[in-house]
C-alpha cells in the first residue's frame, strides 16, 4: 500500500509570491500514518540527521523510497515549474526542536528544491509553525504559515529570496527534509558534514 497520496499534490494550488511554493495537506494517507509513526527513528537530540546515522523500521523506509521515486519528483517539479528528473536527492530527519532553531534564513544555493514533510500528530503551540516570508528581517511579514501537523508537506524553490523561519519552540518536532540538489559533489559534501555533526552530538550528549 502506498503511503503517499500523489493526487493531493496534483490538486494543490501553487503559489509564486514572493517565491515559488506549494503547501499540500494530507500528503501521507491516514491509513499509513500509524505505521509510519511506529517506525519513525528515535531522535532525542536537536539537529538534522542523515539517514546513515539513524535506525528506523521498514514502513518508514518504504515512505522514504516513495519520496525518492521519479513519480514524486515529477509532481513536485510540475507544481514549481522546475525539471527535477535525474537530480540527486538528499534526505535528513529531525525529531527535536531547540529554542534557537527557526531563525530566518534561505537554504543553500547548492539546493534546487526543499521539501518538508511533517509527522506531528497535532500542533497547538504558537511556536514551531513555519512561516514563508517577504524579507530577511521580519518574522511577522509572512505570506503563509504552516503548522507541522502529520502528513502535511511544503515544497519551495531554493531561490535567494526564499526566506523562511518560525517562532521559537522547544520539544518534539518531527520533520523529514528532502532536497533535490544541483550536483552529486554537493550531496557528498553535505552528507559528510551532517554525518560529522551527528557524531559530535552523540559524543557530547
Amino acid at each position: 500500500m502506498s503511503a503517499l497520496d500523489l493526487a493531493a499534490i496534483e490538486t494543490a494550488a501553487p503559489n509564486h509570491d514572493p517565491f515559488d511554493y506549494v503547501i499540500v495537506p494530507g500528503l501521507i494517507s491516514r491509513d499509513a500514518l500509524p505505521a509510519v509513526h511506529e517506525d519513525f527513528p528515535t531522535i532525542d537530540k536537536p539537529g538534522s540527521y542523515p539517514l546513515s546515522q539513524l535506525s528506523y523500521g521498514p514502513r518508514f523506509d518504504a515512505l522514504l523510497d516513495e519520496l525518492r521515486a521519479p513519480s514524486f519528483a515529477e509532481r513536485v517539479g510540475a507544481k514549481l515549474g522546475i525539471d527535477l528528473s535525474d537530480r540527486p536527492t538528499m534526505i535528513t530527519v529531525r525529531g527535536q526542536c531547540r529554542p534557537s532553531d527557526g531563525k530566518i534564513h534561505t537554504d543553500s544555493a547548492g539546493k534546487l528544491v526543499t521539501v518538508l514533510v511533517y509527522l506531528n500528530p497535532s500542533w497547538e503551540a504558537p511556536g514551531g509553525q513555519l512561516r514563508l516570508l517577504r524579507n530577511e528581517h521580519d518574522l511577522e511579514d509572512y505570506v503563509a504559515e504552516v503548522p507541522p501537523q502529520e502528513g502535511t508537506m511544503i515544497a519551495f524553490t531554493c531561490s535567494d529570496n526564499a526566506w523562511h523561519g518560525h517562532h521559537s519552540f522547544e520539544g518534539q518536532r518531527r520533520t523529514i527534509q528532502l532536497n533535490w540538489v544541483r550536483s552529486r559533489s554537493y550531496k557528498m559534501r553535505e552528507q559528510v558534514r551532517h554525518a560529522i555533526s551527528a557524531s559530535v552530538k552523540k559524543l557530547t550528549g
